[in-house]
């Protein structure tokens, strides 16, 4: 979870220990010539603002490097950001499962909580019942609950970032509206004991794209993720930022009409999630005499070779490879990656099949079509980076800095 490439925009007495501490994260400038070159501030201002950081625990002194300065002199002790001062705690919520996570503040996962949590229970039960796992969880990774500096929370809705509100989510029901960070946030100080600490709320299809566009193609300036799962959703990295539109409705490909007559969880008829989602897709498995409750259930099936579910899993992927041609032509993305538990290879046939056909070959000239490379831990790796550039953005570091008295 290192800072994302760009300017902090600052020069000068402008230059804040926040902004020092966004330069050394992101590796632009890692000695303090350098963070003096980079910013104009001078050798004593440098210092200033550098001890506050390291009072505050977040900054050490590395190895010292080449000389890198043209003034020359002694070799440069670098610079680095101090991960261990404090740890992150993230979850994913699916439909019916959910996984919850210790994590460091440069995205390993030092510990984890998987199992069945069913939406439908609503917030009340699902988030206190995620205030259990955080307290099991830290107890694994051997971490106090008073180092936990934010919490970061996948759900499979819309999401308004201002207040971290889902909106109108369809497959969330009880949940539209409802003060997600604040139940949270109770549930982890009624298990653990601990004062409140920030929880930011997403979309689950953003953070998955985010973690994986940030681990794994970081250099990709147009990144899409397609989930498709119980439902169909996308997230969208554009330069190194999620995009949401304007109220976090963006990427919600699920429902658009694709001309069937199926009825949506939504409400209305012929979205491509009522046709082509997992659990479309169980669906008439059922109906075709074969168990199957939702996308996780047909990802077994699959996993086992099942002919009908792989028929109908590459059905599934010519419907969304359809919808997509119109979306890789929209956003012309460098990447476009296929997660969630239809991403295998019947899916993917189809899915191509009609994405090469239908979209404009310049679209597709330079596109990757992957599949996901961090799997069901996605989420949390994108979770867990949400609140870290959140916490160390500049403006906010000085703000817990002078709320820490340093």
């Amino acid at each position: 979870m290192t800072g994302r490439p760009g300017r902090t925009g600052k020069s000068g007495s402008q230059a804040s220990a926040g902004d020092l501490l966004e330069l050394v994260r992101s590796g632009r400038a890692v000695t303090r010539g350098a963070l003096q070159q980079a910013t104009g501030l001078s050798r004593a201002t440098v210092g200033q603002r550098l001890d506050r950081l390291f009072r505050a625990g977040w900054l050490r002194e590395g190895a010292g490097g080449p000389v890198g300065s043209p003034l020359g002199g002694r070799p440069s002790i670098t610079l680095e950001f101090d991960d261990s001062h404090a740890v992150v705690l993230a979850a994913d919520l699916d439909t019916r499962h959910a996984r919850a996570a210790v994590l460091t503040l440069t995205g390993e996962i030092l510990a984890e909580h998987s199992g069945t949590l069913v939406i439908e229970d609503g917030p009340e039960a699902v988030l206190g019942e995620l205030g259990r796992w955080f307290a099991e969880s830290l107890g694994k990774a051997g971490h106090r609950a008073a180092e936990v500096c934010g919490i970061g929370l996948a759900v499979p809705g819309p999401v308004d970032r201002e207040s971290g509100r889902v909106v109108q989510p369809p497959i969330m029901p009880g949940w539209d509206g409802y003060d997600i960070r604040g139940r949270l946030s109770r549930a982890f100080t009624e298990h653990t004991g601990a004062p409140a600490v920030p929880v930011l709320v997403e979309n689950d299809a953003n953070l998955m794209a985010y973690g994986e566009q940030r681990t794994g193609h970081p250099d990709c300036a147009a990144f899409v993720l397609v989930k498709v799962s119980t439902g169909i959703g996308a997230g969208v990295v554009v330069d190194g930022s999620i995009y949401r539109g304007v109220d976090g409705g963006a990427g919600d490909i699920g429902h658009i009409r694709v001309g069937a007559e199926a009825l949506c969880r939504c409400g209305s008829y012929g979205c491509l999630a009522a046709v082509a989602s997992g659990g479309a897709v169980a669906r008439r498995l059922t109906e075709a005499g074969v168990p199957a409750a939702s996308g996780s259930d047909v990802r077994d099936l699959l996993a086992a070779g099942h002919p009908e579910a792989a028929a109908l899993a590459r059905e599934a992927g010519r419907r969304v490879g359809d919808v997509l041609a119109t979306v890789v032509t929209l956003l012309n993305p460098g990447v476009l990656m296929i997660a969630g538990d239809l991403a295998g290879t019947p899916f993917l046939t189809g899915m191509r099949e009609l994405l090469y056909q239908r979209a404009l070959p310049r679209s597709t000239a330079r596109l990757d079509v992957v599949t996901s490379r961090l799997g069901e831990r996605a989420a949390l790796v994108g979770a867990g980076a949400l609140v870290v550039e959140h916490l160390y953005a500049p403006r906010r570091v000085e703000e817990r800095l002078v709320a820490l008295g340093v």
